[in-house]
């Protein structure tokens, strides 16, 4: 499973990808610090999964959801936030976001979504 991982923080993209990379089956195949270039990775790369912040300088998370849904093979989008507000929750899934979390009391949920989602795509490629 690909991922991508888009974050201004340089500090919680490496605690993410030194995460991801204790499970088995995901690829982070980039990085990137602001939703200029995550819009053109998704485009490039077509991860299954972009873990997205929702706060980023000049354009933001909410703002790459918009871009990407337009695609043809959009990833799950998993949002981290610490403004995990009801306002943020609702503006996020509304947009297409797939799953929403508390970047400071849920990265374990994460943890657990992705390997649901590995699950769920070894299942599918067993039964066509």
């Amino acid at each position: 499973m690909k991922v991508l991982i888009v974050d201004d923080s340089a500090l919680i993209r490496v605690r993410l990808a030194e995460l991801l990379t204790e499970v088995e089956g995901i690829e982070i195949v980039a990085q990137a610090d602001n939703a200029y270039d995550a819009a053109d990775l998704v485009k490039k790369l077509e991860p299954d999964v972009a873990i997205v912040d929702v706060r980023m300088p000049q354009r933001s998370g909410i703002d790459l959801i918009e871009d990407v849904m337009k695609y043809p093979r959009p990833p799950k989008i998993i949002m981290l936030t610490n403004f995990p507000t009801p306002e943020n929750r609702e503006k996020c899934l509304s947009y297409g976001a797939d799953y929403f979390f508390d970047k400071s009391s849920e990265i374990e949920e994460v943890m657990a979504v992705l390997k649901n989602l590995l699950r769920e795509s070894a299942s599918q490629h067993q039964h066509p």
